[in-house]
This record gives structure tokens, sequence and C-alpha cells, in this order.
């Protein structure tokens, strides 16, 4: 699996079709929160229809999906691929006039496989039906009317709309949040906290993302955005622990230097664990960093002042001649492209060799 969020979840203790190879452990997690999230029961009702506050589901709903979240990543770091047996109980913890609430999911996490001969079919959520509640065509008009309105630069950003972006991951929109988070990144009459609240419901959004889809995005942006968004969106990759060995070798491969500087500071990402294979993809990276990075300027001789002795010099890329070991006085890059700030290939390798050293203490 590649991610946590690939772990089935089951309440019963079997599952059809599929058998249990091995039972690992419980699992658990306990998600905590303050009464006033359910404030809306003491301003009036608001917004209560039928005898129950949208609010209220909306807010429990985030729990118990929150507390699902976190079992699946207890359930992942155990090299479980599900759960069996979960059950979700909410308790009131009290305690000097104040009252809090918490969720405790617990399950048993097992390694399932597949018997032979069966097959288990998942159903899609584009496959057709012979019947749909008004409520989904609700959705549907409401997600291609978002849609249009992204597409035509006019969509109008709220915690409602991140909200429905979210629930709904409605990917197409992407490109049209990046260029948001663009604009905050250049306008300096934008301060930090505007652009890391926007970047808060950013990241959550992309993580709400099926995993396939959120992958490439991510990383085609990183390879084809311009530098202030690209670093953005590497740093998501990071934050949500998405790195990908095939994808990342991918960047490292690209005919753009800048995907390949990419492609280097991702390579030094960590994953949630890691095993035989991921020694091997390792080393696979720190080989290729080793042979593909090369000397992007030319090492030449001039002639020094008020002498017929030569010294060594290097041109960089950008037309300017500079001394040997010494960054480029024109573009501030060294002799191989990069900038004092950026990772170097030494750097990687050597890192990446002290990975694998790590590793191969718990790993054989």
């Amino acid at each position: 699996m590649a991610n946590p969020k690939d772990v089935l979840v089951i309440t019963s203790s079997t599952v059809e079709g599929l058998k249990i190879k091995r039972y690992l452990k419980p699992v658990s997690a306990h998600v905590v929160a303050g009464t006033n999230m359910f404030s809306d029961f003491m301003g009036g009702l608001s917004d209560v229809f039928g005898g129950r506050s949208q609010t209220y589901q909306k807010q429990l709903t985030s729990l118990y999906s929150e507390a699902i979240e976190r079992v699946k990543v207890s359930a992942y770091e155990l090299g479980a691929n599900c759960i069996i047996g979960l059950s979700i109980d909410m308790d009131e913890i009290s305690g000097k006039g104040k009252s809090m609430f918490m969720l405790t999911a617990i399950g048993t996490a097992v390694i399932l496989e597949k018997e032979a001969g069966e097959k288990v079919h998942i159903v899609k959520s584009d496959e057709k039906v012979e019947n749909v509640g008004v409520d989904k065509i609700n959705v549907l008009r409401y997600r291609k009317s978002i849609i249009e309105k992204a597409n035509l630069g006019n969509l109008q950003l709220d915690d409602d709309k991140w909200g429905f972006l979210t629930d709904n991951q409605v990917h197409e929109v992407f490109p049209f949040l990046l260029i948001k988070l663009a604009e905050r990144l250049v306008n300096e009459n934008v301060s930090p906290g505007s652009v890391d609240n926007f970047y808060k419901f950013f990241i959550g959004y992309v993580d709400a993302l099926p995993d396939d889809i959120k992958l490439s995005l991510l990383y085609n942006g990183v390879e084809n955005e311009n530098g202030p968004i690209s670093q953005k969106l590497s740093q998501m990759i990071k934050d949500l622990n998405l790195y990908d060995f095939a994808k990342t070798m991918s960047l490292l491969q690209s005919d753009s230097f800048k995907a390949q500087k990419g492609g280097l500071l991702i390579a030094t990402y960590d994953k949630p664990f890691y095993n035989k294979q991921d020694k091997k993809d390792l080393e696979s990276i720190r080989n290729h960093v080793n042979k593909s990075f090369k000397e992007r300027g030319t090492r030449t001789t001039k002639k020094q002042m008020l002498s017929s002795k030569e010294k060594e010099v290097w041109i960089c890329e950008c037309g300017k001649t500079n001394e040997v070991n010494t960054y480029c006085i024109g573009c501030s890059k060294d002799i191989y492209g990069f900038e004092a700030n950026e990772f170097k290939p030494l750097t990687v390798s050597n890192y990446i060799f002290q990975k694998i050293d790590l590793i191969s203490e718990y790993v054989k």
C-alpha cells in the first residue's frame, strides 16, 4: 500500500471474498474536542431544519472521520492492510467545571489475503445506478457551477466553498487554486498569516483527493510550476508524507534542470516506514544522483594581471567568468548550477547513504 488511506476499515470480523492471513494487534485512536465545538446549540439553533442541526452533524462527521484516519495510520505503521471489528464510542470528560468529548476508535489490525479465484467488486463513484437521490443531483449541480466559476477565474473562496471542495474531492479546480496561491506569494501586501491560512485550506483539500490524483497533481506541479509554487507543492508532498520513489526518480530523470532540482529535494523526504525494497530504491536514487549531475559551467584558464602565469577559472552559463570554488558573480550559482540555499547533489547523496545505513540497522 502506498498510503494509510488504502487501509480497509470494516465493522465486521470477516470480509467477504477475502481471508485473514495474519492477525496483528488491536489499534486505537482518540480524538478530543471541547464542547464549544457544538456551540450552535447555544446560539438559537439558527441552522436547525426538521429537528436536526446541520452544523452539529458536520462537526460530528468530521470527528468520526478524523478518528478513522488516525486508526488507519496506526494500522499502516504495523504493516496491516485492514482493520476489522471497528467500533467508535463517544464519552464526556468533565472536571473543574469544564467538559470535553472524546471519541475512541478501536479495532484489530490484520493482513488480508485474497482467496484464489475470487474477486472483490468495489463500487466506483462514477458507475451508473438505477436510482439517484435529489441530494446527489443538487451536489452535482453545485459542483459543476463551482468548476465553471473556477475556469472563468471568478470563484470566491470562503470556508463553505473550501469545505465543499474538500468533501467532494473537486480536483478540477486545482489549477485555479494554484493561481490564487501564486497571487498571495508574489503580493507584498498579503501578510504571511494570510498565506499560511490559505495553505492550511489548500493542503486539507489536496489531502482529501484520491491518492493517484493528488500524487499526479503535486509531482507534475513540482516539475512544471515556477519557483515559489513548485516549492509550496514540494512542501505539501513532505507535509502529507507523499514521497513516491517512481515519481521522484522521474523528476530526477527529467530534461528540465528545475525538475531535477525538485527531485533532489524530494529525495531527502521521509516515508512513514521503510522495508527492504525501499533500501534498493534509495540506493538507485543515490546512484543516479552521483552519476547525473555534472558541471554546467566550463573550466578554463586566464592570464593574471601583470603576470604571464595563468590561473584556473570557470565560465558560468550566464556568461560570467568566476574564480574557482566560488558562486557566479552574475547569477549567484555554482559551477553545477545550484544557488547557495539549494540542496546540492553531494549533500543529498550523503544524506541518502546515511538513511540507508540507519534503515539497515533494523531491516535486513
